[in-house]
């Protein structure tokens, strides 16, 4: 009997990388096609560095909560 779990993550996980391929080549294809603005491109890039800090932050922060709370030991030696 086969164990479909790992089928559907595996199917899922190439559906999503997929929709994200063409989303962001379409992105950058777009882009291309407008014209140059120095102080929009670094004002976003900024946005997307804050954002994934903050996302990070928080990762690093659940991840942290929930093994203190299943109680496993983050003292290091």
């Amino acid at each position: 009997m086969i164990d479909w779990v790992p089928v559907v993550f595996v199917a899922f996980k190439a559906l999503i990388f997929g929709a994200c391929m063409f989303f962001a080549i379409k992105w950058h294809y777009d882009q291309g096609k407008k014209g140059k603005d120095t102080r929009a491109l670094l004002r976003t890039v900024g946005k997307v560095a804050a954002a994934f800090l903050v996302a990070l932050v928080i990762v690093l922060l659940f991840t942290f909560g929930l093994a203190k709370h299943l109680g496993m030991d983050l003292n290091l030696p």
